[in-house]
């Protein structure tokens, strides 16, 4: 079962910036394909990363969202940002590959 979070304008703050745990943010919206190819990709590497790493999701086009799509400045999708310590670290763009952003994330990561 897969363990991605599904954010909001409310809890982001308290799942990404003041998290523990780094974490991987798919900025996505639902007419996208590439991003829907990425979620299979994201619920398989939140389990494998469980504990290490925390994945959510925010949908850039929900009206709500679109404050925080801005401050992330998120002009393409699919984007997924790292946050550790509450800053971004890393930018991916584009869909991914299962083995290539795990090897990424497992580098950035170093575990």
């Amino acid at each position: 079962m897969s363990k991605v979070i599904t954010l909001t304008d409310a809890t982001f703050e308290a799942e990404v910036l003041n998290s523990e745990l780094p974490v991987l943010v798919d900025f996505w919206a639902p007419w996208c394909g590439p991003c829907r190819m990425m979620a299979p990709v994201l619920d398989e590497l939140s389990l494998a990363f469980d504990g290490k790493l925390k994945i959510a999701k925010l949908d850039v086009e929900n009206p709500a969202h679109q404050g925080l799509a801005s401050t992330y400045r998120i002009q393409s999708i699919p984007a997924l940002k790292l946050f550790k310590g509450g800053q971004v670290v890393k930018e991916y763009l584009g869909y991914r590959e299962k083995a290539m952003l795990g090897a990424e994330l497992v580098q950035e990561l170093d575990i």
